[in-house]
């Protein structure tokens, strides 16, 4: 299964989960007790907060993408030059010499989005998931802070 399939049908499970909640909480209000108004209360918020973070996590995936399209057409995206194992496994050394590549870039221009989107990658390649996502986020608040471009 593809990584936007999952996402398709733990989205799809999410909502299906949201409502039952909030089919439970109105029975709980409905009860007139207040253990179940509290209870029915609870069971709105749940939702709502399943649902901000799908909001989050769709928001995060588009302008990843509107950073790799627009990347693409310039030229710069990042190739794949890691080693693999016969498996396809990457090789870790191989990861770690694009990472510390890809570091020193980031440092040398550090209001780039392309150098951090590409340094997002090298996390990503390199195992370390919670990183690339950070840094991927650094990368679209600096592309949403960049000047717009004239074409004069």
């Amino acid at each position: 299964m593809t990584s936007r399939t999952g996402f398709f049908v733990l989205s799809g499970v999410l909502l299906l989960v949201a409502l039952v909640c909030v089919g439970e909480g109105v029975q709980l209000i409905a009860t007139g007790k207040p253990l179940g108004i509290g209870i029915g209360i609870c069971a709105f918020v749940i939702p709502v907060i399943g649902v901000w973070f799908l909001r989050q996590t769709v928001r995060f995936g588009k302008a990843s993408e509107q950073l790799a399209r627009e990347l693409e057409a310039e030229g710069g995206l990042p190739v794949d030059e890691l080693k693999r194992s016969k498996g396809g496994r990457i090789d870790r050394a191989s990861a770690d010499a694009v990472f510390a590549r890809r570091q020193s870039e980031a440092q040398a221009a550090p209001g780039d989005w392309r150098v951090w989107f590409r340094l997002a990658v090298a996390y990503a390649d390199a195992g370390d998931t919670p990183r690339a996502r950070k840094t991927m986020q650094h990368a679209i608040k600096l592309h949403s802070t960049e000047p717009a471009r004239s074409n004069a």
